[in-house]
């Protein structure tokens, strides 16, 4: 099966959707084509020699060969004749565009096989407190929050330091915020709004434990990574977490006890049944008290969080062998000619 990696897009994690993709190449060797939109949303082929970050922030992508979106694949406009790129897309634009939805909508309404979120997954992942709201509605445990709106009253956060607070509809680490005195709140909440014009605020834990777990459903079995524990000051900002980003980081499975183990795994099955089918997502879990309380959903996690897996290669292989089929309904117009019949036409 060969893949065509789809990444970019306009969001503030494009740069972070191209690394992810020069990643995914030194880890497969079936990737037939390598598909980048740009910020004006402008699709291009790029060659796989050309697969590297200066190409991007140089321009250069713009010679190269530009693509439209048909039915069943990706069009090449050649002399004299029209060339479709077909394969398996991985969705790996994070962020809007990637994460939203929007690409989900494209992928099914132009019968594309992809991996990646479904539109429903898009959506509940995406949004701060449609994730929250799932979660407790599959059981799964969630720290108290609130949600902020610009114009709001914000004076009963003096009461809730400390707090974190967070744009609802944002990953990456961007915009994030830890207020511990009162006189932080205005910079955090004009930080934090900069990004959108919803925040999420919950309460900040200090030296909560933190795991990630990614994993997919192939068949009628789960495919799960090893469990990682999150070594990190008190929170991700953007910058500890991509600046020193490395695609051979090492793998570190966390030292877990059974039953805690058991209660990770359990959440994640929760989450991601009969909601992320087609998709390889990440959950990143806090750990309070023994209990399990879900933090993000990733649904297209960077470089498909490839470094988790003992057998990354076999995985998605597997999933695009087992992806969701889209459901044709056949149009008769049997309504339509009963009128015409009706008015003997």
């Amino acid at each position: 099966m060969d893949f065509i990696v789809l990444f970019g897009g306009n969001s503030y994690e494009h740069e972070i959707s191209i690394v992810s993709a020069i990643t995914l190449k030194k880890e497969l060797d079936n990737i037939s084509h390598f598909i980048f939109v740009d910020s004006a949303k402008d699709i291009y082929l790029i060659p796989k020699d050309k697969m590297t970050s200066k190409h991007f922030s140089s321009f250069g992508y713009k010679k190269d060969s530009r693509l439209s979106i048909v039915n069943g694949g990706f069009e090449k406009q050649c002399f004299l004749k029209k060339d479709i790129l077909r394969g398996v897309v991985i969705n790996l634009i994070h962020g809007k565009s990637g994460e939203d939805g929007q690409i989900a909508s494209l992928m099914e309404f132009y019968n594309i096989n992809y991996i990646g979120p479904r539109i429903e997954g898009s959506v509940v992942s995406f949004n701060k407190e449609l994730t929250k709201i799932f979660a407790k509605n599959r059981g799964v445990n969630v720290l108290d929050y609130y949600i902020l709106r610009r114009n709001d009253d914000f004076s009963f956060l003096e009461q809730k330091i400390p707090f974190i607070l967070k744009p609802l509809r944002l990953g990456s680490s961007i915009g994030i915020s830890i207020v511990k005195d009162k006189k932080d709140i205005e910079y955090a909440l004009d930080n934090s709004f900069e990004f959108d014009n919803a925040l999420l605020a919950e309460s900040f834990i200090s030296n909560v434990r933190e795991y990630n777990l990614a994993g997919c459903l192939v068949g009628d079995e789960f495919r799960l990574s090893m469990i990682e524990e999150v070594k990190k000051d008190e929170y991700f900002n953007f910058d500890n977490k991509y600046l020193d980003f490395r695609g051979d980081r090492e793998k570190k499975e966390a030292q877990l006890d059974k039953e805690l183990k058991n209660k990770i795994i359990d959440s994640f099955k929760k989450l991601y049944l009969n909601c992320f089918e087609g998709a390889i997502v990440r959950c990143d879990f806090f750990v309070i008290d023994n209990d399990v309380y879900i933090n993000e959903i990733n649904p297209v996690p960077g470089s498909m969080s490839y470094y988790l897996f003992s057998n990354f290669k076999d995985v998605i292989n597997s999933l695009s062998n087992n992806l969701p089929k889209s459901k044709n309904i056949a149009i008769k117009y049997q309504y339509i000619s009963k009128i015409q019949s009706q008015k003997g036409k």
